[in-house]
């Protein structure tokens, strides 16, 4: 629609960002303009949109504002908005004071969300704070129906939900009583509410209820979850609804604020806001929760609409601003995700995939023991970097400011305290020159190896920008190759202030050969606003099976919901619209639900498919892209129907600039670039001047009014006929790179080589079959070098740190030089490196050329479901033999010479041990397909290893291999004189001792002694408890795990984590013990408990914090036809500044819990509590101990319940004066009313209608405790969040590390 008002009229299309305020105004004549103002600037203005808009028409028209003052709006045809406002009160947490109402049990249900610590080598786990000021818990309460399976006897009543799924009412809304409860709400002048209660989704009686009473009681915002969004998982609909009415209020008051300037209040304007979505929404429908990606949605637009301009090819878009770099990719279609966190909130929404890296023109710059690192710290835009005045510290910008890539003299005069001064050169130099001593004194000293050429403050800037550029680089490559996708067919679309200094460079390393930046790069997001489409989107959940007899009903919906979106476009006006519908698909049985459109290759024989096209065909081929395989004979199910409405809107012409006389146009001058060659006098281009035709061989800077671009030698950069620059890049040879250590080359090194490690690990997620590895994605991939020594290790799941490598290492003694290329070793034995039996380990070993040995070896490891023993699940908390756990492979040649020994491997997989009642595997068919996506894994492995040898050499290669081991051993070195310092001041020694007992009594003792000057150690387990009767016994590799992770957390930053980081440190493990049992000794509960006790020993010897719970309080349901297995969260301890988190996952652990709604939707498990102890369970102190949590299952059948857990005798211990946390607690109530305590491990057959009781332990104190410690009791610090990262590569690494 192109509103015939706006016809000859001014046209604004603006993006509100946290720092500038970026505004294009289209004029009549269809030429543009561009204006950049501060966002916020309280001394000049009050908003700066409207200032913009105000500035343009009096310089354009001289008519401003009316008599009233108001900003005239007779000339104005329409404004098109994206702004950062209801980001910004996300961030900050400055929305509307909110009440949320749950069902009764769920108090704390969003506080604890999924259980999982968002950094988890942070033992001060800071969590989000609430959305919510306080909590309503009201008694009403509906599950679903499970006829068939639920044997409860009942009277409830049967509710209808949506596509004919029914569900029983446990207990009705009682209207006084919820009534009541509001009224005290109100009367604490709260106004905003969001009411969630579990499956409204489908069945929203309750909350249609409760959400007329809150309309009555004069609630002015009132947030329904089921009309926020209709899906299922009851958390993330609930943060979800909550940040519709945390938000909601906070953006219509900036709505108001915006319009109540100009005259009428904008009345006869056409004015559209920027949805999440990239699609455009009237003024008064813009919502909170849908507005988080306002700004960002605008660039993807911006480059998606203009790009397809210039290439057929798919772009990356790539927008490097001030604190952070948002990478996006677009290939024809948007991509969408429906579910992203952002500032620790999970929002259920149609999002564009952005994925946001901290990296960014403010990301600060460092030199640690050897390594340089850029960020994730920002310096923000106060004080910003160091060149802005402000005393603030080195960044990216300033390594910019020092190679000659920005020039002050071009760049606007907004800094110095009054906002008004250049970019200050001399501040940088004089800080760069500091670092430059350091660096240089470092390795004058041997830490780079001796025989080291000093190095220049160019050498070092150049360094931090090499290695900011790897940084950014990654996600980039988990966007494409990660995805089975070349990343050098892709374009690069670089917008953004900062982007044009790095695109050529980022180009280069992934081997992408353009780079488009469009004429307006620098505003592209607000460019993209006046793009984009107007978007109505209509939802509802199905959950039926795709099938020909339900294909009348799908029509039958999407025919409702095309009508819903058409109807409400043509109301706004809108003549030209568009339909796109969409089923949620996923096959029967998982979690990884695709949204789909159509495909038109459909038969005509199905009305469904006639009208609409094949949305099968398309989930197929998905599917199939997205992780390498379909599965056959499997169900499909559709999750949700949903269709997309868009109003079209006419794109403002684009005019044609003219025709260069000369190819190569006249520099307005020259400046010294420096580069990886050296420095360049390299020409200085306006882009204002620039003509259709004009080439510019680089190296060369091009400079506008709103960016500055960076031409790198051997690129050629062409103006179009348009005014945008195609720049081409070629793929010249590298720096040579020699087996010297170069300190900037090492911190290259190490991005590459956990890039390997994590591109292993997409492919075994995208190749695998079942839930644990594809969908938990419980598994490690890594690379070791020659010797077996760790090299890089992803993800960082703390219970397989370091533990493979005493697998591979245990290989080669086994066999020696007998491995041969084709070769690959099967292994889980916990004296062959092992952690517990299900987590199988694949070792590949990688031959180059013709060298006779290998070079490297990769590996892969990961949770298998199921691999026989006496239990399904392979995990029986009552075993007391290895062979009852399930088949153990010490060195098993699983590919033999290329050839995969299917036959054997299903021989020693089906056949049972000797244990009695033992049974084969019980997902045969799964265990082989995940097998075979571990080999294709390490093969991925194997090829990038090799493209690094043939880019390098290997001696190179294997030369920064052992460097980068040496790095994390100067690291941890580094460390342990720090320690020794402290122990000496406060202890005058540096020998350190503790122990610490499992509930049986079993002591863990640790012996710690400690050179100060050489930063040696020696960890002497001497004197822990012999081998257990029972499953408590941890193999040797898991205290290394455990120890590398406690020495992690007490680094502070990131190191590599490999081999080295145990290398200045002697760790003696007594055999037989506890901690190195023999051959046969039962192991399971070693992983998942007696890990924990070691974590607790070793941060207890170094006095660091008090315990945590302790535990993973391990529960396991199930019968002979279904199984289900949850980890539970605890308290977190305290430390000597903060206070233990409450309800989260601690150490050794870091599991996601089943959503509650898919919980009882898959299980005869009903869930009647889960939330924070209320019994003081946190230790008191100065600083208290985080509680532990109460989680109720009522059972709907009789299955078999089985407990393995810990600290339910013996209390987390508390420091400093601290007091304990609380034991643990498994009980379970009859239905005659009995109570039975259950103790810690037991497996016990539950009858219907027994209600399991847990409540986890709570974490220790720390300090001697005030007074006012138990009444007055404070949380956990709340998240600071200046950079918070997002999309769906960040969503994919949060859930690895919490596998």
């Amino acid at each position: 629609m192109a509103p015939a008002e706006s016809i000859g009229k001014y046209c604004f299309a603006i993006d509100r960002g946290g720092t500038f305020t970026d505004i294009i105004c289209i004029r009549p004549n269809g030429k543009v303009r561009t204006l950049k103002l501060l966002s916020e600037d309280p001394a000049r203005y009050s908003d700066a949109p409207r200032e913009g808009i105000r500035r343009i028409l009096k310089e354009e028209t001289g008519t401003d504002v009316t008599a009233e003052g108001l900003v005239d709006t007779i000339q104005i045809g329409w404004i098109r908005m994206g702004t950062t406002v209801a980001t910004n009160a996300l961030l900050e947490r400055k929305g509307d004071p909110v009440a949320l109402v749950v069902n009764e049990g769920f108090r704390d249900l969003l506080y604890i969300g999924n259980q999982a610590r968002p950094r988890i080598f942070e033992l001060n786990i800071r969590k989000p704070s609430n959305l919510y000021k306080t909590v309503t818990e009201i008694g009403c309460r509906v599950v679903p129906e499970q006829a068939e399976r639920c044997k409860l006897e009942h009277t409830w009543k049967v509710l209808e939900g949506t596509s004919g799924a029914r569900y029983l009412e446990m207990q009705p809304v009682d209207v006084a009583a919820v009534r009541t409860s509001l009224q005290e709400v109100r009367h604490q002048g709260i106004k905003s509410v969001a009411v969630v209660l579990a499956h409204s989704f489908a069945c929203p009686t309750h909350e249609l209820q409760v959400g007329a009473i809150a309309q009555e009681l004069g609630f002015t915002h009132i947030t329904l979850s089921h009309q926020a969004m209709p899906m299922r998982r009851l958390v993330a609909r609930g943060y979800t609804a909550c940040a519709e009415a945390y938000l909601t209020p906070h953006v219509e008051r900036y709505l108001n604020s915006f319009k109540s300037g100009f005259d009428k209040e904008l009345a006869g304007v056409d004015v559209l806001f920027m949805q999440s979505d990239g699609g455009l929404v009237r003024m008064e429908n813009f919502r909170g929760a849908r507005a988080i990606l306002s700004g960002p949605a605008g660039g993807v637009v911006g480059y998606a609409m203009t790009g397809a301009r210039e290439t057929n090819a798919p772009l990356i878009g790539f927008d490097m601003g001030g604190t952070s770099t948002d990478v996006s990719r677009y290939a024809g279609v948007y991509e969408h995700v429906t579910e992203s966190t952002t500032a620790g909130v999970t929002i259920q929404a149609p999002q564009l995939d952005i994925n946001t890296v901290a990296a960014g023109g403010g990301s600060m710059l460092f030199f640690r023991s050897g390594l340089f690192v850029v960020g994730p710290e920002s310096a923000g835009a106060h004080p910003g970097p160091s060149c802005y005045k402000k005393g603030g510290p080195l960044t990216v910008t300033d390594a910019n400011l020092i190679l000659g890539r920005l020039l002050p003299e071009y760049f606007p005069k907004i800094f110095g305290s009054n906002e008004n001064e250049a970019l200050e050169f001399a501040v940088t130099k004089e800080k760069f020159e500091e670092l430059r001593k350091v660096i240089n004194e470092y390795l004058n000293n041997g830490g780079g190896g001796g025989d080291m050429k000093k190095l220049s403050i160019e050498d070092i800037a150049l360094g931090f920008i090499r290695v900011a550029n790897e940084a950014m680089c990654r996600p980039i490559r988990a966007l494409t190759q990660a995805r089975g996708l070349d990343t050098s067919q892709h374009v690069l679309a670089c917008f953004g202030g900062a982007g044009g200094q790095h695109a050529c460079s980022i180009a280069r390393e992934l081997g992408i050969s353009k780079v488009l930046v469009h004429k307006y790069a620098g505003v592209l997001s607000a460019y993209g606003m006046a793009l984009a489409d107007v978007v109505q989107e209509t939802q509802e959940p199905c959950g039926l099976e795709f099938s020909s007899e339900n294909a009348t009903f799908f029509k039958t919906r999407l025919d409702a919901l095309a009508a819903q979106c058409s109807t409400s476009l043509k109301a706004q006006g809108y003549s030209k619209i568009e339909l796109e519908p969409f089923l949620h698909l996923r096959y029967d049985g998982t979690d990884c639900a695709l949204m789909c459109s159509p495909s038109n290759t459909a038969s005509k024989d199905d009305a469904l498919l006639a009208c609409y096209g094949d949305f099968i065909a398309t989930f197929l081929q998905r599917y199939r892209t997205e992780f390498g395989f379909v599965l056959q004979n499997r169900a499909i199910v559709v999750d949700d129907i949903r269709v997309r409405g868009l109003g079209k809107n006419i794109t403002p012409p684009e005019v044609e600039i003219a025709n260069a006389a000369a190819a190569t146009p006249n520099a307005e001058g020259s400046t010294s670039i420096f580069f990886e060659q050296g420095a360049y006098e390299s020409p200085i281009y306006l882009t204002k001047n620039l003509l259709a035709g004009s080439k510019i061989v680089g190296p060369a800077i091009l400079i506008d009014q709103l960016s500055t671009i960076l031409v790198e030698p051997e690129c050629v950069a062409e103006v179009t006929s348009y005014g945008d620059l195609v720049i081409n890049v070629s793929s010249s040879n590298r720096t040579v790179v020699d087996c010297k250590l170069d300190t900037i080359q090492l911190s290259i090194f190490s991005h590459r080589f956990m890039s390997i490690a994590e591109q292993m690990g997409r492919v075994l997620q995208r190749t695998s079959i079942s839930t644990n590895i594809k969908e938990r994605l419980d598994f490690s991939c890594a690379l070791f070098g020659p010797d077996g020594g760790l090299v890089s290790n992803a993800p960082h799941i703390p219970v397989h740190l370091g533990a493979m490598q005493e697998t591979v290492q245990y290989q080669l003694k086994v066999r020696g030089d007998s491995l041969k290329n084709g070769d690959v070793i099967l292994s889980n034995h916990p004296q062959a490196g092992g952690s517990h039996l299900p987590d199988l380990t694949v070792i590949t070993p990688v031959f180059y050329r013709d060298q006779p040995k290998p070079v490297f070896f990769v590996a892969s490891r990961g949770h298998h479901a199921d691999i026989g023993g006496i239990t399904p699940g392979s995990m029986p908390p009552h075993s007391t033999s290895l062979a009852q756990e399930g088949a153990a492979f010490k060195s098993f040649l699983i590919v033999e010479a290329g050839v995969f020994q299917e036959k054997n491997i299903v021989e020693r997989l089906t056949t049972p041990t000797a244990a009695k009642g033992a049974t084969g595997t019980r997902n045969l068919p799964d265990n082989i397909s995940d097998l075979k996506a571990q080999i294709a894994a390490n093969h991925k492995g194997i090829q990038l290893v090799s493209e690094l040898i043939d880019c390098y050499g290997l001696d190179v290669v294997q030369a920064y291999m052992n460097y980068i081991q040496q790095n994390a051993e100067v690291a941890v070195r580094d460390m342990l004189k720090e320690i020794a310092q402290n122990m000496l001041k406060r202890n005058g020694t540096t020998t350190l001792e503790a122990v610490e007992f499992m509930d049986d009594g079993s002591p863990i003792k640790l012996h710690v002694e400690i050179d100060p000057v050489q930063g040696n150690a020696l960890c002497d387990f001497t004197g822990s408890g012999p081998e257990v009767w029972g499953n408590c016994n941890a193999p040797r590799a898991i205290t290394l795990s455990a120890l590398i992770y406690c020495l992690r957390c007490m680094v502070g930053h990131d190191v590599p984590l490999n081999q080295g980081c145990l290398a200045p440190i002697k760790v003696l493990v007594p055999k037989n013990s506890i901690l190195d049992p023999s051959e046969g000794a039962a192991v399971v509960g070693g992983n998942v408990l007696t890990s924990q006790r070691v974590v607790d020993t070793v941060l207890k010897t170094f006095n660091v914090c008090a315990a945590s719970c302790g535990c993973m309080n391990n529960i396991t349901i199930g019968d002979e036809e279904w199984g289900y297995y949850e980890t539970v969260a605890g308290g977190a301890g305290a430390g000597p500044a903060w206070h233990g988190a409450d309800g989260v996952h601690t150490h050794m652990t870091n599991t996601r819990i089943t959503d509650p709604e898919i919980l009882e939707l898959r299980y005869p498990i009903i869930l009647k509590r889960f939330c924070l102890r209320t019994d003081q369970s946190g230790g008191l102190g100065q600083f208290h101990g985080g509680e532990g949590v109460e989680r109720e299952l009522l059972f709907r059948k009789p299955v078999t319940l089985s407990i393995l857990t810990e600290r339910r005798t013996l209390q987390p211990y508390g420091l400093a004066g601290g007091g304990p946390g609380k034991r643990g607690l498994n009980l379970l109530r009859k239905l005659d009313g009995r109570v039975i305590s259950l103790g810690g491990k037991t497996c016990i057959d539950v009858e219907t209608g027994d209600l399991f009781v847990l409540k986890t332990p709570g974490g220790g104190g720390y300090g001697i405790p005030n007074e006012d410690a138990a009444s007055e009791k404070v949380k956990s610090q709340a998240e600071k969040h200046h950079l918070t990262e997002r999309g769906s590569v960040f969503e994919y690494r949060q859930a690895q590390e919490s596998a």
